[in-house]
């Protein structure tokens, strides 16, 4: 019990307000937390299996496909979105930044909006992911965000325009194809599947193998 509550301590904010370097200090690889307008917000790790598997289905896939295209480089959580404009330090579960914007990778923190957002929605961080970063993202010109409920089986692609964003439809196969990602296609039914399906299978039928 003392060793719980000791973890527990350690993850609490020393102060009430931090600044964005006050943060990114006190923040560690084991500790899931953003920075809101100066606050910490200590967010629960996701412990959900589906949630997991489809974190790591997206890394595979997305990483080959564009470290084989040469179109910049993909990030996994725990990495911190800066959005300085709003005054947020936002951690998406993955984050694409295209190769030309890539000054902007620092070593604990993305100094700018991803090209790119991902979030796999969870019940703790559904109004949050739907609501707050919906409206921050848009805002801090995240140009695509994707929101992938994995317990309902959703999966949500905004592309953000001159009025915001924009749901995209999927094609007739039931493909999503990004805007960002030149090229990239996703045939959604693969982030339900029970197993998931093999990284290598995907690959062959995006053509990349």
């Amino acid at each position: 019990m003392a060793t719980a509550v000791s973890e527990l301590a350690e993850r609490i904010p020393p102060k009430e307000k931090m600044s964005f370097e006050e943060y990114i200090e006190w923040l560690d690889e084991d500790t899931r937390a953003e920075w809101v307008n100066g606050r910490i917000e200590i967010m629960a790790s996701p412990a959900a299996i589906n949630h997991q598997n489809i974190a790591v289905f997206l890394d595979r896939v997305l990483g080959v496909y564009i470290e084989a295209h040469d179109l910049g480089q993909l990030v996994f959580a725990p990495y911190v979105m800066r959005l300085a404009a709003i005054a947020r330090g936002r951690e998406p579960d993955l984050v694409f930044v295209r190769k030309d914007r890539a000054h902007l990778i620092t070593r604990h923190y993305l100094d700018g909006p991803a090209d790119l957002a991902i979030e796999i929605v969870s019940p703790e961080s559904n109004k949050r992911d739907r609501k707050v970063k919906f409206a921050e993202y848009q805002v801090a010109g995240v140009r695509e965000y994707w929101l992938i409920d994995p317990d309902k089986q959703t999966a949500e692609f905004y592309q953000l325009d001159d009025d915001g964003y924009e749901l995209a439809a999927l094609d007739e196969e039931g493909f999503y194809h990004s805007q960002v990602i030149a090229g990239f296609t996703l045939r959604v039914d693969w982030l339900w599947q029970t197993p998931m399906p093999a990284t290598l299978d995907v690959l062959r039928e995006l053509k990349v193998l």
